[in-house]
């Protein structure tokens, strides 16, 4: 399930991208060839109004065929007013920033739909009055502990939890709003014997019992879970399409300034492997995100998004960043690059970026193990 909810969303994402490209392509005169969701072999396809749309078998992936992009082609009029290598710089430039900019307004707009509706948010003293339904929820269990050996999951919710506490031997119990972080934490560290849990998840309660142990947090004794007061955060229309606004904006710098930075110690030898994520880590991801709900899912799909976008305008070859650094270039010199030469610098930036996802890939595979 993991798998197909991640094949979607990858769909959506580059169907977004691609489409982006279109429409400023379209809208700037340009004849777009082709525009197909997926890699051949194709499934089926229909032409209308001198483009092919095209639905393809391999899901990974999408393009557009935008005429004269590629200006080796033989196929192309060099003098053709439609083609795109003929528009002056400044829409050439726009055509290729599109993909990323339409991602950008897609993460915004899930981010709407998200704050309206209501989205799964951790409590705290800035939003709590805009928060319902505050429940105590685990975020993480820690492989082999006892919270995880007793079958314990990200997502559940701890809605009572009682146990006899060492030195009064007195059996505390709490139910409804005095189940917080603080009191969870307390009854567990002082626990005399086992505590007893009472959980939600996806609607269905039970109870569980389970016995902490010492040395997994410090000196005290725990289970090994993550909590947090996590509550739905739903905002009316007009401060939600502001707030959304500074969402994606947020997300956007934090994103690029950790991208920036990764790559920095990349430069000096100092970046880890275990700070990024490939297909098979966010295959994962996903899988934990669909546990606390779809609006948590529309929330995880944004970031993606912004992800994508951030992405695909750094300045390296293949990369829409990177043929963007190539128009400018004609633009401030006014003379066109070689296009054997670009042809060679698309190429190599092709193959850095392959070579790259496999060992992410094999990366993120040893981790499972």
């Amino acid at each position: 399930m993991s798998v197909i909810i991640f094949i979607i969303i990858l769909g959506v994402l580059i169907f977004v991208h691609e489409l982006g490209h279109f429409l400023v392509a379209k809208k700037s005169g340009i004849r777009v060839d082709e525009f197909a969701i997926g890699f051949p072999p194709q499934i089926f396809s229909f032409k209308k109004g001198g483009t092919k749309y095209a639905l393809n078998l391999i899901p990974f992936g999408g393009y557009v065929k935008i005429y004269g992009e590629n200006s080796e082609d033989e196929s192309v009029d060099k003098d053709a007013k439609d083609s795109f290598v003929n528009k002056s710089p400044w829409i050439q430039a726009a055509v290729l920033i599109a993909g990323v900019t339409f991602n950008i307004v897609f993460a915004w707009f899930l981010f709407l739909i998200v704050l309206m509706a209501g989205s799964p948010t951790i409590v705290d003293q800035t939003n709590r009055d805009f928060i319902k339904d505050a429940k105590v929820t685990i975020t993480n269990v820690y492989e082999k502990s006892p919270a995880g050996v007793a079958g314990l999951k990200s997502g559940d919710n701890i809605i009572s939890i009682s146990s006899t506490e060492k030195n009064s031997k007195i059996e505390k119990t709490f139910t409804g709003s005095d189940v917080t972080v603080k009191n969870v934490q307390d009854t567990i560290a002082n626990s005399d014997g086992s505590v007893k849990f009472g959980i939600e998840r996806i609607g269905q309660k039970s109870e569980i019992s389970i016995n902490p142990q010492e040395g997994i947090v410090g000196d005290k004794q725990a289970i090994g879970v993550s909590l947090e007061e996590i509550g739905t955060y739903a905002l009316p229309i007009h401060k939600a399409f502001l707030q959304s606004f500074v969402m994606t904006g947020n997300a956007t710098q934090l994103i690029a300034v950790n991208l920036v930075q990764f790559l920095g110690k990349a430069v000096i030898g100092h970046a880890s492997l275990n700070e990024v994520s490939g297909p098979v880590g966010i295959v994962g991801i996903v899988g934990e995100a669909a546990q606390f709900g779809f609006i948590y899912l529309l929330s995880f799909t944004a970031f993606i998004s912004i992800n994508l976008a951030v992405l695909n305008v750094l300045p390296l070859p293949a990369l829409d960043g990177g043929r963007l650094v190539m128009v400018l270039i004609e633009g401030v010199t006014k003379r066109k690059i070689k296009p054997t030469i670009v042809n060679w610098v698309n190429g190599l930036g092709f193959l850095f970026l392959i070579l790259l996802m496999i060992v992410i890939t094999v990366n993120d595979v040893i981790k499972l193990f």
